[in-house]
């Protein structure tokens, strides 16, 4: 990566240590190549309510020692999650402007809430400094898809082509996997073996429903495929470098996004439910060649791979060069709001 003339060396992350925001604020730091301080924030209630609307917690004012924003302060403080959004605005006026400041998704409080925003494209948060992509930025970069499908795994290596991943996620706030859904996903899977003659790596999640969990997992001993029960290093990293294809709930939205990174075909299965959010995420990801039905057949079309992750970190890098130069906050004036593009190959 590129640096310019005026380089940052310190990184904070801001976030309630929500798994999903913090892996997606550490994808953009490793990708910046620099140390960064893990900064958790825990407001107690009311104001863990009112967050980020509401007054600042007192206890957690930088003026006092164990604060999670006392200083020094960083070049640069990453943030995610709704309760992060009030912390960073007060490291930027605590630090007298100097820290520049990101957030990932929309912080609920307009696009004044940062130096520079992060959306996906499905998210309706529009400004000069906001920028916008298709998909999530996350850990998973090229060039550790490149070491992790070089590393050996004798259970995901062993099967023969195709491998398909299956990334199952559960119910959630839009998302009910019913009985009949949780059928019609496995009769997919028995079909797309038989037709296809695939090889499934499946996980499951925390959400899973556990009647579903226990299907797949006989699925996978009756008809030798490999299934992660969640002993033992995780292998979702190697699924996504060394799979072929995959197969995943459209409750996953981040797994679905980490998926294309790949270039390989997402095959999507829609529980009851939904949300218009999401219905613009895989709309646009089906525009682009991304995703296709599930059930289904197996598709082997790829597509240039997507990674909002390095889009972000050059971004960061060319406003924070700004901020420095005009010695004035950022207004991305310079910067529109930009769209990865991709295309289809054979």
């Amino acid at each position: 990566m590129l640096r310019s003339m005026a380089s940052p060396s310190t990184i904070w992350i801001l976030s309630d240590g929500k798994a999903g925001d913090v892996a997606q604020c550490v994808g953009v730091a490793e990708a910046l190549h620099l140390p960064y301080e893990m900064r958790t924030v825990a407001p107690k209630p009311p104001y863990s309510w009112w967050l980020p609307y509401g007054p600042f917690p007192p206890k957690d004012r930088e003026t006092h020692a164990d604060s999670p924003i006392a200083p020094p302060y960083p070049d640069i403080a990453l943030a995610s999650g709704r309760r992060a959004a009030a912390y960073l605005k007060r490291v930027k006026k605590a630090s007298g402007g100097k820290t520049f400041t990101v957030f990932l998704k929309d912080p609920r409080t307009g696009p004044g809430s940062a130096d520079l925003i992060w959306v996906p494209e499905h998210d309706k948060l529009r400004g000069l400094n906001v920028l916008v992509t298709p998909t999530s930025p996350h850990k998973f970069s090229a060039s550790r898809l490149a070491e992790l499908k070089s590393e050996p795994f004798p259970e995901i290596d062993s099967p023969p082509a195709p491998k398909v991943a299956v990334l199952l996620g559960g119910d959630s706030r839009h998302h009910t996997f019913t009985e009949s859904d949780q059928k019609r996903f496995i009769d997919g899977l028995r079909q797309m073996a038989t037709d296809d003659q695939a090889h499934f790596l499946i996980t499951v999640s925390r959400r899973t429903p556990a009647d579903l969990a226990k299907a797949v997992e006989e699925l996978a001993i009756s008809g030798g495929h490999y299934f992660w029960a969640g002993d033992g290093p995780n292998p979702y990293g190697h699924f996504l470098a060394k799979a072929d294809a995959f197969v995943a709930t459209a409750d996953s939205t981040n797994m679905i996004g980490e998926a294309t990174s790949t270039g390989r075909p997402i095959h999507v299965f829609h529980p009851s439910g939904g949300h218009d959010k999401i219905t613009r995420f895989l709309g646009t990801l089906e525009q682009l060649g991304c995703v296709h039905p599930f059930p289904g057949p197996m598709k082997t079309t790829t597509y240039e791979p997507i990674d909002a992750t390095p889009v972000i970190a050059e971004r960061i890098l060319a406003d924070y060069s700004a901020l420095h130069h005009a010695g004035t906050p950022s207004s991305g004036e310079e910067h529109p709001a930009v769209t990865v593009e991709t295309r289809k190959t054979d």
